[in-house]
């Protein structure tokens, strides 16, 4: 079984270097930067330590991968597949382990099937650089299970999602609402609490509130909470918002938050609930569908 990357980046050195340590055999590579007068040497230094073959060219990769793992920023990935489709090796499995989004996984899937290819929307769940070639993967698509098939033996951790390509990404970037959106937050809270030297009572008051709940205890308390106190919370918001205004700092998120909790309450929840606070939070989804 033989397998090839397009694009040679810190995935695929990753994941290589990961393979060859488990013993996997002969890798074979190519990055269009590989000549690249600043690039170029990042590109063969890393190739050479992952003990993979750089290729000058992407048929060099193409006319011989079985598996085929295409990790190349998400804005080319559509582009690169419509380049490499008529190389691409009849019967090969083609990985695509970009950030695209569903649409965008749909698009190559179909593109390459023209070249009866099996394809895979491969979303990598981790740091590759802590996880490499073990880093989780949900995947999704008809070359799913034949890719599991040939490489968990290697120790790569890939869980199917589905047959439809494109589920695994919107797991990944659905996800992503939440770790980036929080992320960001905290930025902004941090900051206002150092500003006003009181961040250890801040954090310390929070911890107090969600130490001890598992994340969907919390999740299911604070939706549904704020389902019938999305007028108050969004008032009570707007109060931080002038509070970080009137000290010189940025409250981007908490605008955000106030503008998502005042369009919660053009739904009328408290009313469609009868004040009383709903069991779950996909009682708070599907009521707001249902609008």
């Amino acid at each position: 079984m033989q397998l090839g990357f397009i694009g040679f980046g810190e995935a695929a050195f990753e994941m290589s270097s990961g393979l060859k340590e488990q013993g996997f055999g002969k890798i074979i590579a190519y990055d269009p930067l590989w000549n690249h007068p600043v690039f170029g040497s990042l590109v063969k230094e890393r190739a050479f330590k992952a003990e993979v073959e750089l290729k000058t060219e992407s048929e060099g990769v193409l006319d011989q991968a079985d598996i085929l793992i295409v990790a190349v920023p998400a804005d080319k990935a559509y582009e690169v597949s419509d380049t490499l489709k008529p190389h691409l090796k009849k019967g090969c499995i083609y990985v695509d382990v970009s950030a695209s989004n569903p649409d965008v996984k749909n698009k190559i899937s179909g593109n390459v099937k023209e070249k009866e290819v099996c394809f895979v929307d491969a979303a990598m769940m981790g740091p590759l650089p802590v996880y490499r070639h073990k880093v989780p993967i949900l995947a999704s698509g008809d070359g799913t299970d034949a890719l599991i098939r040939h490489m968990s033996s290697y120790g790569m951790e890939i869980s199917k999602v589905s047959e439809n390509p494109g589920d695994a990404s919107a797991v990944k970037l659905i996800r992503s609402i939440y770790m980036k959106g929080t992320a960001a937050l905290l930025i902004e809270m941090l900051e206002a609490a150092h500003r006003f030297q009181v961040e250890d009572l801040v954090v310390g008051s929070i911890g107090e509130t969600m130490d001890g709940k598992s994340f969907e205890q919390s999740m299911n308390r604070l939706v549904t909470g704020t389902s019938i106190h999305a007028v108050r919370r969004a008032a009570e918001l707007e109060g931080s918002i002038q509070m970080l205004k009137a000290a010189g700092l940025d409250s981007l998120m908490s605008q955000a938050a106030r503008d998502k909790l005042r369009l919660l309450s053009d739904f009328n929840l408290k009313e469609k609930f009868e004040g009383k606070t709903p069991a779950k939070w996909l009682d708070v989804i599907t009521a707001m569908q249902r609008q």
